[in-house]
């Protein structure tokens, strides 16, 4: 399949020189609707029974779909239900963060085989990429032989600009060294498989959109909270990165400052916050980033976080939502599932004190994946790239 067809719509065409197009259609189709047999695959495409089952062949060949149990019907032969195999296609995902990196390789379902991390101070290319070198050959060597010749890529999701932290981590001035990175040509250095290179919080958006709430919502508006806060925009059962892949930069959006005016919501609802009121308390912070996480201990520094978060997230969920009618907002991050419940919950409470004249109050809810979303979405690319629709 060319990695380089998209499809603009869920129809098909009975067209040779469109078959690549056909089969990330009915790809797309299996991995968000589940097992289908041939004749409701037909249906759902306008494709015809012949062509179908031509394409559903060459997909078995090719190791991408595998036969589930036969259904039977009232008359005639059972019908045999296509579903994706998981091993498929494999992929290496990797999420560069301002404290931590986190490697998955994952298979096609989006099941994670294998995961690894690394804390830091800040990030720095050579320690950044020999993390990804060791821990690919290592993800890789717990692989099986067949998953290993099916591995189709590495994605890589990092924040825009991250030679732009040097004052939020008081990082050295040798730092800005990341403007000069060529992303692609360090993987290649070492590894022989394509890279794909997206934002983080983006990234996250599609980890959700693919494996989480978005195989129920179509349009929606997603923010993912981590050392910074980062969003996503889901629209017409798609992710929408924009021209320039500013959609859903939500950080930058201006919310009330808690110390009067206002201020970007990066400023207002990042866990960077809380880990400078931790620091100058004497706690711990880098707790916040080791996996597993518990946060239980963290008191009053928490609660007071939450609540700011939440009055910044829902000053950001109103603008958003007088711009674009999306009828949910989800909030997930890199925190305990415990704690993304209480930050949903107060701004679900700080949205309804609102002013919304003019408006249809968007629900706020809980995202699904958590706060591995990212490094889900980096190891999504490759596949979403190649085999399927967007």
């Amino acid at each position: 399949m060319d990695g380089n067809d998209r499809i603009g719509s869920r129809s098909g065409v009975n067209q040779i020189g469109v078959r690549a197009h056909n089969e990330r259609l009915i790809l797309s189709l299996i991995r968000r609707g589940g097992a289908l047999p041939g004749a409701e695959i037909a249906k759902r495409t306008a494709l015809s029974a012949q062509t179908v089952s031509n394409i559903l062949r060459k997909l078995e060949n090719d190791g991408f779909l595998a036969r589930g149990e036969p259904q039977r019907g009232r008359v005639g032969k059972p019908s045999i239900p296509m579903q994706i195999d998981p091993d498929g296609a494999l992929s290496f995902g990797m999420k560069l963060g301002r404290r931590s990196a986190d490697l998955a390789v994952l298979d096609l379902t989006g099941r994670v085989l294998g995961q690894s991390q690394i804390t830091y101070p800040y990030p720095m290319p050579a320690e950044i990429f020999a993390y990804l070198r060791e821990g690919m050959d290592s993800l890789a060597g717990a692989l099986s032989p067949r998953q290993r010749t099916r591995l189709a890529g590495i994605g890589i999701a990092a924040p825009a600009e991250i030679w732009s932290w040097v004052d939020a981590l008081d990082a050295p001035a040798d730092f800005s060294i990341w403007r000069e990175i060529d992303f692609a040509a360090e993987v290649a250095a070492f590894s022989e498989l394509p890279l794909f290179l997206v934002n983080d919080a983006t990234a996250a958006c599609r980890a959700e959109h693919v494996f989480g709430r978005g195989r129920e919502l179509s349009d929606y508006a997603y923010f993912f909270i981590g050392s910074f806060v980062g969003g996503g925009v889901a629209l017409n059962g798609g992710v929408v990165e924009g021209l320039r892949g500013n959609a859903g930069a939500f950080g930058a959006i201006r919310v009330p400052g808690a110390r009067g005016g206002t201020a970007a919501l990066i400023d207002e609802a990042s866990l960077y916050l809380l880990e400078n009121t931790l620091n100058a308390a004497g706690f711990p912070a880098g707790a916040l980033w080791h996996q597993p996480q518990d946060w239980s201990r963290l008191g009053p520094a928490l609660d007071d976080w939450i609540a700011r978060a939440a009055r910044g997230l829902a000053e950001a969920a109103r603008a958003v939502c007088a711009v674009i009618d999306f009828p949910v907002v989800l909030i997930d991050g890199a925190f305990p599932t415990a704690v993304r419940a209480r930050l949903v919950a107060a701004a679900r409470r700080e949205l309804a004190a609102l002013d919304l004249r003019g408006l249809t109050a968007p629900a706020i809810e809980e995202a699904a994946v958590g706060g591995n979303a990212r490094v889900i979405g980096a190891a999504t690319a490759p596949a979403m790239a190649k085999f399927f629709e967007a």
